[in-house]
């Protein structure tokens, strides 16, 4: 089997990725077609932990902008990724992978509170570890607080599956003539305002020096490909050069 290039990846995926062809709300076959191809990472000997966005149950700037209190929308929305993270962690036991959820916000009776210490342990041990409620804080989004984990846990790259295989130079559901990019630096982002993921998570991931990988997490065995240097994606750097193999 081939060697994977990554020893330890955090993999981003949005709520809406658990919709399927829903409005809201969690799709259980789409949630196992997931799981499966996060095993398939798993079996090759990557160290994979993940960070769920809650946007399919509950968006904290989508309430605020409706007039709720910004702090307590985004508590809520913070609520709704921990409910994703079960679904997610139920469907990767039962294919027989040993899970965590830790929480930044603290319910015991359900998870396990957020430790680094506790969650480089599970890692190390192979366990998929799964970080909910974001960094705890309102105010930031859930790529922040994936970049903030990806930092945390050392990892060598931070994977945000999407809707599409990549960055484009314009929305491609709208602009059939987009192009895609194959390899950006942080800073073409950030100059761009590319919305790869918000301004605070490519400065943490720039600072930090992980790459961001941006790839389709729609089609299945993408993310096993990508860990091979296969198929398409794109790379956000600090230079533009390939991802080397290890």
């Amino acid at each position: 089997m081939a060697k994977s290039r990554f020893k330890r990846v955090l993999l981003k995926i949005s709520g809406e990725a658990l919709m399927g062809d829903g409005e809201y709300g969690i799709e259980p076959m789409v949630v196992n077609r997931i799981c499966k191809d996060i095993k398939e990472v798993v079996d090759l000997g990557v160290e994979v932990c993940l960070v769920i966005g809650g946007g399919n149950i509950f968006r904290g700037v989508s309430g605020a902008a409706v007039g709720m209190d910004r702090a307590a929308a985004d508590y809520m929305g913070m609520l709704a990724t921990v409910i994703n993270s079960l679904a997610v962690q139920n469907a990767l036991e039962q294919q027989g992978m040993v899970t965590r959820v830790l929480s930044a916000i603290p319910m015991a009776t359900v998870c396990e509170p957020y430790i680094r210490r506790r969650a480089m342990h599970h890692m190390e041990k192979g366990r998929v570890v799964i970080f909910a409620a974001g960094t705890g804080n309102p105010f930031f989004t859930t790529d922040t607080a994936a970049a903030l984990r990806a930092s945390e846990m050392g990892c060598d790259a931070l994977i945000k599956g999407t809707k599409v295989d990549g960055v484009y130079t314009a929305d491609p559901a709208k602009f059939p003539n987009a192009k895609k990019i194959d390899k950006l630096t942080y800073l073409e982002v950030l100059a761009k305002d590319l919305g790869v993921m918000d301004a605070t998570a490519i400065s943490l991931a720039r600072e930090s020096n992980i790459p961001v990988i941006v790839f389709s997490i729609k089609r299945p065995g993408a993310f096993a490909e990508l860990m091979h240097g296969r198929g398409e994606y794109t790379v956000v750097m600090e230079e533009k050069k390939e991802v080397q193999n290890g």
